[in-house]
């Protein structure tokens, strides 16, 4: 079957979503669950004597062994057709197979959102939990690259220019941060999701019997969810912070992979995606080694992005229902769920095959001859003459190298306004790249101080690590990736 969206496509798919998403959203997979949760309503409202025990187990039955396949899906297709109701034609469909009288109480007194919005909020339940473990693994392991990597001495950069040096731990660690914030996030938002929807026609509960609210409450406990504390048929505001906090965790890892994205330009070098074998960046230059996820995380989060939007506009509705708003959620929901987990996916596979090349970032700073180092100078002449006359000396002499082949110390040795004031062991004193990378190392060990004691978090659900015992692991891994590479790095 050919498909308009690539997502969906059979060959182009895999780019846009994991198979662990496709699971739950997929036509088939959300089918099936379409059908278990009216299997357990009809179930539910027998208990509570709303519909005839016999016909419940018959209306179960029959959805617990319908075959969605091609046939089915199609049967229900041209029902929506020639109704143009979202879930008549699935409901006849359905009904056609149930025996004697059943169907007649088929999805009795429930409305399209009460199937469609209790869906979603199990299937939003299941990909919280796979988010959740995809940004433990990524936490981890940049706080182990933040540690390797806490005195690598690097390129500071602004307006896309050097500016001071910087350590590639303590812009690891800055990435660290920001998925721990994630995580946080995660956890809050856990606690107002996981409520389906039992509500009726305008979200009064109307059509279920004197013990609605009871009968709503087991229903969705048996789905794994929670009543809500009102309907929220008209009320999308969850919905709309799932893909919002949804942006802001595609935005990190396209942050991230855009940086990597610079950083491995040929001309710069200092990190690197690991190419799997067989990797080939372009069909005309065979030399070419491409940034692929790094550019693919900007592509998944403009697609978030946009997609979010929608869901934000769904925040206005019309009374008690109002379906321009709510059906909108249908495409752009998913697509959001599906491209965040995708970005999520290739990010942790990115930093944890990230190559750093160190002697290429000590190399990039040597080449600025010196310079990046203007601000150590003009701050140790300011303890001497004041702020804005070491500012305007400083300047002045660097100002009249450009266009030379001179090195800041050679500048300021020739300067007799500024060696008016240092000797020339102090001037070389001043020119340490190491010590003018400021407190990176010390916030570095701020972001790594948060390990012990604030790893885990409630709502980090069906994670495949241990955050408790895996602390001592974290710690020694750390510790031997930054031996190494202190080894490594004798510069």
């Amino acid at each position: 079957m050919s498909s308009l969206l690539f997502v969906d496509s059979a060959v182009y798919g895999g780019a846009w979503s994991t198979p662990e998403l496709r699971a739950l959203f997929d036509e088939v997979p959300r089918t099936r669950a379409w059908l278990e949760i009216l299997a357990v309503l009809a179930e539910t409202q027998a208990a509570f004597g709303v519909i005839p025990a016999p016909c419940a187990a018959g209306v179960a039955r029959t959805c617990r062994s319908i075959d969605v396949d091609a046939a089915f899906l199609d049967e229900v297709r041209r029902g929506f057709e020639a109704s143009n109701h979202s879930t008549l034609g699935f409901i006849n469909a359905i009904a056609r197979r149930c025996p004697e009288q059943s169907g007649e109480w088929l999805y009795y007194g429930a409305t399209v959102q009460d199937l469609t919005d209790t869906w979603l909020a199990t299937a939003l339940r299941d990909a919280r939990a796979i988010a959740a473990r995809r940004l433990h693994a990524i936490d981890r392991r940049l706080r182990e690259l933040a540690a390797a990597h806490r005195d690598t001495v690097m390129p500071g950069r602004t307006h896309g220019q050097q500016g001071l040096p910087i350590t590639f731990g303590f812009k690891a660690a800055g990435w660290a941060a920001e998925a721990r914030r994630h995580r946080v996030r995660l956890a809050e938002i856990g606690g107002r999701m996981d409520a389906g929807q039992l509500a009726g026609g305008v979200g009064s509960l109307s059509s279920l019997g004197p013990r609605a609210l009871e009968l709503q409450r087991t229903f969705l406990e048996r789905l794994g969810l929670r009543a809500p504390q009102i309907s929220w048929t008209t009320s999308r505001d969850v919905l709309a912070e799932w893909c919002t906090f949804s942006t802001l965790v595609a935005g990190t890892a396209d942050r991230i992979g855009h940086e990597v994205y610079n950083l491995q330009r040929s001309e710069i070098g200092e990190v690197g995606e690991r190419s799997a074998a067989g990797t080939v960046g372009s069909i005309t230059m065979p030399h070419k080694r491409n940034p692929e996820i790094s550019e693919h995380l900007g592509t998944l989060a403009r697609v978030v992005r946009h997609n979010a939007a929608i869901v934000t506009e769904s925040l206005v509705h019309d009374h008690e229902r109002d379906g321009r708003s709510w059906k909108a959620e249908w495409n752009a929901v998913p697509l959001v769920t599906l491209a965040t987990d995708k970005a999520l996916a290739l990010l942790e596979e990115l930093v944890a095959n990230l190559e750093v090349f160190p002697e290429r970032m000590w190399a990039n700073l040597v080449a600025t001859r010196g310079f990046v180092l203007s601000e150590r100078v003009m701050l140790a002449l300011a303890e001497r003459i004041g702020k804005q006359s070491a500012h305007r000396l400083v300047y002045d002499a660097t100002m009249s190298a450009h266009g030379s082949n001179r090195t800041l110390e050679e500048t300021l040795l020739a300067s007799p306004e500024i060696m008016a004031y240092f000797t020339r062991d102090e001037v070389r004193a001043l020119l340490d790249y190491r010590a003018a990378s400021g407190h990176c190392g010390a916030m570095v060990d701020r972001v790594l101080a948060d390990v012990d004691d604030s790893d885990d978090f409630e709502g980090d659900v069906n994670s495949e690590h241990d955050v408790s015992s895996g602390r001592e692991d974290v710690v020694l891994a750390v510790a031997s990736q930054r031996a190494r590479a202190e080894n490594e790095w004798q510069l």
